[in-house]
């Protein structure tokens, strides 16, 4: 089983040494990492060679034996970068669930609003049904009231004519009776009382009969009832046909609008799953570059792990004269000189290197200021609007320039500092050795250091080549993004306001 463990050391015998024992700090079960109860202590193999308070990783057999050992630091860091991954991906997974949610509950709202507006049509729909069927109803009505109409006025036309028939028959048999009342007195000499005695006869007969002008005033108001009856229904029937084509034409025109309104909706619901994608893209790029800004702290790491291990290498040139870089100090040259000379020499090299020692701090310093500056905008551009995001952009594109330029120039200096280091190292080596500060040792083979030294540089060349591969590619993936945002940006502005407009034409319909 695999632990995570401290070690600890009990101090006693030579100085730093001390048997070492693994802490047991917590236990790994599955893919999870659960701490271990209490304060558990194995004894270390002999082969640990592990500073105190150093974390390492441990398995452990059945029987608590170690089986094996190693470093944890780079475990640790895949250990995090892994945790850390799930909890963005987990607040990812959360962000997307809220969107599908208020996603769901917009989709809810608007088919609710929908089968309100539905309803609304249906009824508007079966009002003017309704009113359909009352104006086929007054007009059955007013064709029946037509036909009686009609057949009244076919009554007084034969009516008419008939008394037209009498009067006619009457005028004759008055003017008959005149002439023969006319013959009779020129025949017969009918004196004047005779006279009046038939004039009254007559004017009796005349009076018997039924006054002709009154029929004549009842027929002319009836006929002009009539008139006005027709021209009313007239009226009436030309503006219920006038209004079934105007019905007629709504109705066209309504089914236009509907399906023009349609197939805007479906252009709408179209252009929203193709910004959706969009969106998806983005949240891809975004992810994508969180990766890769992780993968270059990692690289960042590296090369500051690979610096330190360059520096600790050339620390080993201070502890004695028997390891070198190369040939770069004659020690034969160094003990045939005078000891105040060799002293004046030392005195000499370290305030030079303390000259280019604080130079390259400074650099060094500057370097710190310029990433710490890099890392703020970088928190900057997280939390900004898109306006002041384009400008923190250009910001950080000029400091990341500039913290490239230093770090190369640095390059060169931190290994001439090395250099003179490693040559101060050796004359304080062999002073020492010729003021009798140090023990005499057996004579051995000096170690070069130079091939090693040159491996590390080689792989700190090639992992800061990588360093600013990755750069290059995060600056990509963030114009990405920016330019993903800007679109996204635009084309919802676009969709909300095509939205509101088709809502409103949807309310106007």
């Amino acid at each position: 089983m695999l632990y995570l463990a401290e070690v600890q050391k009990k101090s006693g015998g030579f100085i730093g040494g001390g048997k070492a024992d693994f802490k047991l700090l917590a236990c790994q079960r599955g893919d999870t990492w659960t701490g271990v109860p209490g304060e558990e202590v194995i004894a270390a193999p002999d082969d640990a060679n592990y500073n105190a308070g150093a974390l390492v990783m441990v398995e452990l057999s059945n029987n608590r034996q170690v089986q094996r050992h190693y470093d944890a630091g780079r475990p640790l860091v895949g250990i995090l970068q892994n945790f850390s991954n799930q909890a963005k991906k987990s607040k990812s997974q959360e962000e997307e669930i809220d969107q599908w949610k208020q996603s769901l509950t917009f989709q809810s709202q608007e088919l609710n609003r929908r089968e309100l507006e539905l309803e609304t049509r249906q009824e508007q729909v079966e009002q003017a049904e309704a009113d359909l069927e009352q104006l086929d109803a007054q007009r059955q009505e007013i064709e029946a009231s037509q036909q009686e109409l009609d057949k009244i006025k076919e009554d007084l036309d034969r009516k008419h004519e008939e008394l037209q028939g009498a009067w006619d028959h009457l005028n004759g048999e008055v003017r008959r009776f005149d002439e023969r009342q006319e013959n009779a007195a020129q025949q017969a000499g009918l004196d004047e009382t005779q006279i009046n005695q038939l004039q009254e006869a007559l004017e009796r007969l005349t009076n018997a009969v039924t006054p002709t002008e009154g029929v004549r005033e009842q027929l002319n108001l009836a006929y002009d009832l009539v008139n006005q009856q027709q021209t009313a229904l007239a009226e009436r029937q030309q503006s219920l046909e006038d209004q079934q084509q105007l019905l007629e034409e709504r109705r066209q025109q309504l089914q236009q609008d509907h399906e023009a309104l349609t197939e805007r909706w479906h252009q709408w619901h179209d252009a929203e799953s193709a910004l959706n994608t969009r969106r998806a893209d983005l949240k891809f790029q975004q992810q994508l570059l969180v990766s890769k800004q992780a993968h270059m702290q990692g690289l960042s790491q590296q090369l500051q792990l690979q610096s330190n291990l360059y520096q600790q290498v050339y620390e080993l040139l201070n502890t004695s004269d028997k390891v070198r870089l190369s040939n770069k100090v004659d020690v034969g040259a160094l003990d045939a000189l005078p000891l105040e000379e060799l002293q004046k020499t030392v005195s000499d090299l370290e305030k030079d290197l303390e000259k280019v020692s604080r130079f390259v701090n400074d650099q060094e310093e500057e370097l710190t200021l310029e990433q710490q500056a890099i890392d703020e905008l970088q928190q900057k551009i997280e939390q900004a609007n898109e306006f002041d995001r384009l400008q923190l952009a250009a910001e950080l594109t000029d400091e990341q320039d500039r913290y490239q330029m230093l770090n190369e120039t640095l390059v060169g200096q931190r290994r001439n500092l090395l250099e003179r280091e490693e040559v101060l190292s050796q004359h304080q080596a062999v002073l020492r050795r010729r003021q009798g500060l140090a023990a005499e040792e057996t004579p051995v083979n000096v170690v070069d250091l130079e091939p090693i030294l040159k491996q590390i540089d080689g792989s700190r060349q090639q992992t800061s080549e990588t360093l600013q591969q990755a750069e290059a590619e995060i600056k990509e993936i963030q114009a990405q993004i920016e330019a993903l945002k800007q679109e996204i940006e635009q084309q919802s502005n676009e969709q909300a306001t095509g939205r509101e407009e088709l809502k409103q034409q949807d309310g106007n319909l």
